[in-house]
Parts: structure tokens; sequence; C-alpha cells
């Protein structure tokens, strides 16, 4: 179990999925850019994110950008939007001021479309990891949530995530890695690939000189020199 002093972002997964350096520019080095992606996120972020929101309708009570804690993970956060929906079975957690039990389901806003690797379902899974651990600490159950959804801008829909045992290990993976480089103050050296031209790093990072094959000192002199 994590302390206080111990805790990362927990938004910083999809970072170090999509790339264990820029997640480490970010979380350890402290680095950080705009680029039209990340103002885009940003502002459709500010669109959900309101703390003091809350509806119900049509059998599901929502709840906007819920605070997340996991001292097993040593991830805190927060989530976008939480769904309760009413279980007809009994696993499910009380509410209070509504009756019967409920699941608690997250729901992550992204720019974009949908990607093509797991990066935004890693995310959503550690906050449904967050929201078990919770949970099951208030009510004494062993809760599990079965789904989540991830909601993209750019194509207006939603698309479901099923917390299966392998993506949740993959969670599990991904964070123990993340802990053991934030304790060493390590940051991965650049390697360029195709992804790179998208990351809001990139200049900061500068894959293409770092991962020369001439070296990083080499790589400026041949650069000085055919300039």
């Amino acid at each position: 179990m994590y302390v206080d002093d111990d805790l990362l972002m927990l938004s910083g997964i999809q970072h170090f999925a999509f790339c264990e350096r820029q997640w480490a520019l970010i979380h350890i080095e402290q680095q950080w850019a705009e680029n039209m992606r990340t103002v885009e996120g940003n502002h459709l972020h500010e669109r959900v994110d309101d703390p003091f929101a809350s509806e119900v309708r049509g059998g599901i009570i929502t709840l906007r950008s819920v605070s997340l804690v996991s001292y097993r993970l040593g991830l805190y956060g927060v989530a976008d939007m939480v769904e309760f929906r009413r279980c007809e079975n009994n696993e499910g957690i009380f509410m209070i001021g509504y009756p019967g039990k409920w699941k608690p389901v997250p729901v992550e806003y992204k720019r974009g479309k949908p990607k093509p690797d797991h990066r935004d379902a890693v995310q959503l899974c550690a906050q449904a990891l967050c929201l078990e651990e919770m949970y099951s600490e208030v009510d004494g159950l062993d809760l599990e949530i079965d789904n989540g959804y991830l909601y993209y801008g750019e194509t207006r829909h939603r698309h479901e995530v099923v917390f299966d045992q392998n993506i949740r290990n993959l969670v599990e993976g991904y964070v123990q890695r993340m802990h053991e480089m934030f304790e060493k103050g390590q940051t991965p050296e650049a390697k360029y690939k195709t992804h790179c031209k998208a990351c809001s790093l990139v200049e900061i990072c500068n894959p293409k000189a770092f991962d020369h094959p001439r070296g990083v000192n080499d790589y400026l002199k041949y650069a000085l020199e055919t300039d």
C-alpha cells in the first residue's frame, strides 16, 4: 500500500502507454508543451468537468468530476463522469437519497477519434480500479466494475471498454513500472517512431537527434557541417 506522498497522477498512465519517455518528461522532469490536440482536449474537458453537476435520468445517476484514489496502485486523479446504474441483483452500492443498489460506470471524454492502441482504455480501467477500491473500503464489499465508456469528440460516439483480466493486468504492469521509474528519476532514451509526429513534446524530446546512429554529439556536428 502506498501513502499520499507516493501517489502518481492517474492520467499519466495514458502518457506512459503512448510513450514511456513522454511520461517521464512530463511527470519526472516536469516539462510540458501545448499543441492543437492538447488545447482541444482541454476545451472538451472544460465543458464536462463540473464537480457540482449531477443528474438523474432513465434510472442512471450521473456525477461529474469525481475524485479518485487508489493506495494499492498508488494513483490519484479525477474521472470526467461516473454513471451509477441501478442493479437488478445485490452487487451494487447504496447511494444516499436513492432506493436500491447502484453500480458505478466510469465515462472518459476524449478529443479526436478512437486510438489504434490501448492508451485510452488503460486510463479508463485505472479509474475503474480506483472506484472498486474506494467503494469496497466504504461499503465493505467486493465490488467489481465490468465496463466503462470512452466518448470521442470527433465521432460523438461512446465506445465500450470491457475490464477483463488482460486489461487489468496491463494497468497493473504499467503502474508498477511508473513507480519504479519515478523512484529512480529515470527518463528513457529517445527512440524516434511514427507516433512522435503527434506528440506535443516532440521539440523538447527531439527524438531524431538522440536516436541518430552517430549519437547526439556526432549528429549535431554533422548537422552543422552540412547546414
